[in-house]
C-alpha cells in the first residue's frame, strides 16, 4: 500500500495497515504451496521438486508442490492467478502460460486467466525443445522423419500436453515450417505423452532436454531435432532446425516462479531473494544437472523482460495455427 493511499485513509487505517506490515515482515510464518499446473513427470514438476526443496531450507517453511493438471495448463495457472494474493500460493509455469489466453480468444471465449494477474519472481531454466521419437522407429535422421512425414500426411501421431500447450505450439511452427501435416494427440500433460511416446501410441514428441535425457542414455528414444538457434550440450549431435533451413522454427520451453499480482512488494522481494539463493544450492543445481536442465535463472526485472519477448513470439504463432477445432 502506498504512503499516498495510507494518508487518504486516515488514522482509523493505522492499526490495520500496521497488522498487514506485521504479517508481511513475518513472510512467511506457514507453509507455501507451489501449484505446478501438469501432471508429474514434465519440466514444470522436474524444476519444481528442487526448486521447493531448496526454498525449504532458505525459507524455513514446508514447501508443497501440489500439481493442478489439465487443459494444457490452464486450471493451475487460473488457479494461482485467483489465489489470495499474501505469498502462500505460487506457481511454476511453463512458456504456455502466454498462449492459453490467445487460444481462448481465438474461440471468442474468456481466458481462465490473463497473464497480467501474475507477476514474475525469478525464471529457473530455458531449454530449446527437442523432437523424440522412439527407438524401434526406422528414423535416424531429421530428414528421415520429415520425408515420411510428406509421404503420408497426417498418419504420424505426436503427442503434446494438450491443444495449443508448450509442445502442441513447438509441433506445429515445426509442420508449418517442414510443410507436412502431422497427426496431434493431446495428452494432459508432459509426463504422460512421454509415457505415450514410450510405449509407442505416439511416435514423435517435442519436450525439453530435462525429461528426455534418461531416456535417450537408456537406447529407449532417438532425438533428431532442436528448436534453439544453438544446440544442446546434453546432446551436441542433434542438429537445430535452423541448421537445416527451417525458418521460424525456435521454441524454448522455460520454467519460472510466479505469484499473484497484487502480491505485496515485501513479500515479493522476500521471494526473490530466497530464490536469488535458491539456484545457487548444492542440491538444486545437482537435480537441475542430472536431468540435462542447468539452471538459467533470472531475476525479475530481467525475467519480465525475457518473458514479454518470448511471449509475443508465442502469440504470433498461436495466430499463425488458428483454430483447431
Amino acid at each position: 500500500m502506498s504512503l499516498h493511499r495510507r494518508l487518504l485513509l486516515g488514522a482509523g487505517a493505522a492499526l490495520p495497515f500496521a497488522g498487514t506490515a506485521r504479517a508481511q515482515s513475518d513472510y512467511p510464518s506457514r507453509p507455501i504451496t507451489l501449484v505446478v499446473p501438469f501432471p508429474p513427470g514434465g519440466q514444470a514438476d522436474l524444476a519444481a521438486r528442487p526448486t521447493a526443496a531448496a526454498l525449504e531450507r532458505i525459507l524455513r517453511q514446508p514447501v508443497v508442490v501440489q500439481n493442478r493438471g489439465g487443459a494444457a495448463g490452464a486450471i493451475g495457472n487460473g488457479f494461482v492467478a485467483r489465489a489470495q494474493p499474501d505469498g502462500y500460493t505460487l506457481l511454476m509455469a511453463l512458456s504456455s502460460l502466454a498462449v492459453i489466453p490467445e487460444a481462448e480468444r481465438l474461440f471468442g471465449r474468456q481466458p481462465p486467466y490473463t497473464v497480467d494477474q501474475l507477476a514474475p519472481i525469478a525464471l529457473v531454466n530455458a531449454d530449446p525443445t527437442m523432437l523424440a521419437v522412439p527407438a524401434v522407429t526406422p528414423w535416424r535422421t531429421l530428414e528421415d522423419f520429415v520425408s515420411a512425414a510428406r509421404a503420408a500426411p497426417g498418419a504420424i501421431p505426436y503427442g503434446s500436453s494438450g491443444t495449443y500447450g508448450t509442445l502442441h505450439v513447438a509441433m506445429e511452427m515445426l509442420a508449418a515450417s517442414a510443410g507436412i501435416r502431422l497427426l496431434h494427440v493431446p495428452f494432459q500433460g508432459a509426463g504422460p505423452a512421454i509415457t505415450a511416446l514410450l510405449g509407442g501410441q505416439i511416435q514423435a514428441l517435442a519436450s525439453a532436454p530435462g525429461t528426455l535425457t534418461q531416456h535417450a542414455r537408456e537406447g529407449r528414444i532417438r532425438v533428431l531435432g532442436c528448436w534453439g538457434r544453438e544446440r544442446v550440450p546434453a546432446f551436441p549431435e542433434v542438429p537445430t532446425f535452423m541448421e537445416r533451413g527451417f525458418r521460424d522454427v525456435e521454441f524454448y520451453i522455460w520454467a519460472g516462479l510466479f505469484a499473484p499480482a497484487a502480491t505485496p512488494a515485501p513479500v515479493q522481494q522476500r521471494l526473490r531473494e530466497a530464490m536469488r539463493q535458491a539456484v545457487a544450492d548444492p542440491d538444486l543445481v545437482r537435480a537441475f544437472t542430472a536431468a540435462g536442465a542447468p539452471v538459467s535463472y533470472l531475476d525479475a526485472p530481467e525475467f519480465a523482460r525475457f518473458f514479454a519477448e518470448d511471449s509475443a513470439r508465442l502469440v504470433a504463432a498461436v495466430q499463425r495455427i488458428g483454430r483447431v477445432d
